[in-house]
């Protein structure tokens, strides 16, 4: 399978930057997109909300359903589900890509943005997975993929901002159980984390990130692309690096991924 064509995404997170992404490559093939995401007003802080992202997946040649949905709250993501399974007739594939984050030590860790990273990410990860489960198992080829880096206990990733890695380890260890429990019902179960940092409006919110020496969200939304049009028998399990997934796909020039192709890339958190 190389296309999306008439699948059913349900994507948390997607109404900007690796989410939308994602969303707006599946939508060139012609597939079902749910916006589950919480920014249904304007932020100008942050650009997008699930209108704007339904209407750039329409635009693109996919068919959108904007849903205002915070996946910490389990009445709205089952909510949620229900309002896509009605709308599509179905859900062939989760895309877990909302995330919380806070880059700072203990001391400068407020407890309500500790509970808020646990809660939207491993939490949220689960409980979407769950929710959709009984869906993607009539899909005929079901995919749950986690915006996730491979599991690490090295110090050097956890010393620093001990509740953000806590948290998205934990959407990590979140894809490797399901794996194991599902990948034998025919789930494809996996992770994907990008090697470079990726320039979203997001990261405005973080200082002293330079956005000309990220790659910009293609990147990883080609890399979900590749990962999704795969037979999930079998598939489990996996914890993929964006470049690595493009490169087995026979892509040879990054260049054009790059914000500034003259600039060297940093590389992304977790990755050793």
């Amino acid at each position: 399978m190389s296309s999306l064509a008439g699948k059913t995404l349900f994507i948390t997170g997607a109404s900007r930057g690796i989410g939308l992404a994602i969303a707006l490559r599946a939508a060139r093939d012609g597939a079902n997109i749910a916006i589950a995401a919480k920014s249904n007003v304007p932020n100008p802080r942050l650009p997008g909300t699930i209108f704007s992202a339904a209407e750039e997946i329409e635009a693109a040649g996919g068919k959108a359903l904007p849903i205002k949905c915070d996946i910490r709250e389990e009445d709205e993501v089952k909510a949620a589900v229900a309002a896509t399974v009605e709308r599509f007739g179905g859900i062939d594939i989760l895309v877990n890509n909302a995330s919380a984050i806070w880059l700072a030590g203990i001391a400068d860790t407020p407890m309500k943005r500790f509970d808020l990273m646990q809660q939207v990410n491993a939490r949220g990860s689960f409980l979407c997975a769950q929710v959709c489960l009984p869906h993607l198992l009539k899909s005929d080829n079901p995919h749950i993929l986690t915006l996730a880096p491979p599991p690490s206990l090295n110090p050097k990733w956890w010393a620093p901002h001990t509740g953000y890695t806590l948290a998205k380890m934990g959407m990590s260890f979140v894809t490797l159980g399901l794996a194991g429990e599902l990948g034998r019902q025919g789930v494809a179960v996996n992770a994907l984390w990008p090697r470079t940092i990726v320039a979203t409006d997001a990261l405005n919110m973080i200082p002293g990130v330079p956005l000309e020496r990220c790659r910009k969200p293609s990147i990883v939304a080609d890399a979900a692309h590749a990962v999704l049009t795969r037979s999930a028998k079998g598939f489990a399990g996996k914890f993929l690096i964006d470049e690595e997934v493009l490169r087995e796909a026979g892509v040879t020039d990054f260049a054009p991924y790059a914000v500034d192709p003259t600039q060297s890339l940093l590389p992304d958190l977790f990755l050793d």
